[in-house]
């Protein structure tokens, strides 16, 4: 679960992390007000999007007056902002962060993630902050330094040591990191999160070490331990179908290709939307039921499926092992009864009981396309798609 700009720095402020002051607002009036409380003379008001690049994107403005506060603040709210990661339609902006502005010497980069290759925290720091980490990592590797935290002993002088002389600190910053740093940590480990992003961390002027910006996401499976995690939740920043599908356990990202798929195994419906790219379409969605589907899970997942509109065919791509096969075709019968297909639907069975799902499919008067292996089924899903493409076009 991903949380706004504002949000992060208040669950941040909780650990004593240097922040600056900053004031949210859901309109312009409390923008001014806000302004006003902080007292300036230089403002920051920041566009609250689940999103990077906001300020490539005009959603960052620097500004010397209340009168500028309150022009960008009219400007922004309800403003649709596109950046790099919010796709071509972008993001409607319905709050705002007012907050001080500050006299910026240095900028760097550091963020905390969970490696899971080394089961631990990892410390990611970098002189080039303020940038698209992603671009760095391409184009300068060199300039990105990785300390991997182990989670017996927590952060220590070392760890201080070692991101103090890849950013270059004096002793003095290096004492600020060391607190800063071991904040951070406490916060990251004590709320479960899954990614703590600020960028840029910066030196002011005064020779302060503070999160000029941060990013936070928290580990879904964590979220129950956490009540006052789950209402900083912004629903409006998500897919109503994403929405949904948490509620049934269901993992469901939507993508923007034309052929929906039902998959059990997140690595069998990576591999069922790669193929469906190797023979020429794009996946609508990765869906995973899961390895013990109930015919009503099932259903479900068929429902919000079919609720994408972009969806000209649905791939159904079951290996089952925990699962069953007869489980999965009820549950494509079920649905089909309660929901209008309305879209060549193409199904691929294979493991525990898959004769019997087959019988249930054969029996069950469902107008389906069967296939026995994924390439065949991918294949025929792909023509599907396409032939419902041609058909549209042709109205």
């Amino acid at each position: 679960m991903n949380i706004h700009e504002y949000q992060a720095k208040a669950v941040l402020r909780e650990f004593g992390v240097p922040v600056p002051r900053g004031v949210p607002a859901f309109s312009v009036d409390e923008a001014v007000k806000g302004a006003n409380e902080l007292g300036g003379p230089v403002w920051v008001v920041k566009a609250q999007i689940h999103a990077g690049g906001r300020g490539k994107a005009g959603g960052v403005k620097v500004v010397k007056s209340v009168d500028d506060v309150k022009k960008e603040a009219t400007r922004l709210l309800g403003s649709t902002l596109i950046t790099h990661q919010t796709g071509p339609k972008g993001k409607q902006v319905n709050r705002l962060y007012v907050e001080e502005g500050s006299a910026i010497d240095k900028e760097f980069y550091l963020s905390m993630l969970v490696d899971r290759a080394r089961s631990r925290v990892a410390i990611v720091v970098s002189t080039e902050g303020g940038m698209d980490i992603e671009k760095v990592a391409h184009d300068t590797p060199d300039k990105i330094v990785t300390i991997p935290v182990d989670p017996a002993t927590n952060i220590c002088p070392h760890h201080v040591r070692a991101i103090s002389k890849a950013l270059g600190l004096d002793a003095d910053l290096q004492k600020q990191a060391g607190a800063l740093i071991t904040k951070l940590y406490k916060a990251f480990t004590e709320k479960d999160m899954a990614l703590l992003e600020v960028n840029p961390l910066v030196v002011t002027k005064d020779k302060k070490l503070i999160c000029l910006d941060a990013k936070v996401g928290f580990d879904d499976n964590a979220l129950f331990r956490h009540p006052d995690v789950m209402a900083l939740r912004d629903e409006t920043e998500e897919d109503p179908k994403e929405i949904e599908a948490s509620k049934y356990d269901l993992n469901y990202v939507a993508l923007d290709g034309s052929i929906g798929c039902m998959v059990n195994g997140a690595g069998l419906a990576m591999a069922t939307m790669d193929i469906i790219k190797l023979y020429g379409s794009s996946p609508a969605n990765f869906l995973d039921v899961g390895g013990g589907a109930s015919p009503d899970r099932v259903a479900t997942a068929f429902r919000l499926v079919l609720s994408d509109r972009n969806v000209k065919a649905i791939l159904v791509n079951i290996f089952a092992g925990i699962n069953r096969c007869d489980w999965v075709a009820e549950g494509v019968v079920q649905a089909a009864r309660e929901v209008e297909i309305g879209v060549p639907l193409i199904v691929r069975l294979a493991g525990t009981n898959v004769e019997a799902g087959k019988r249930i499919l054969a029996e069950s008067g469902l107008d389906l396309i069967t296939a026995d292996t994924l390439s065949e089924a991918a294949v025929k899903a792909v023509d599907a798609c396409n032939t419902a493409k041609n058909a549209h076009k042709n109205r």
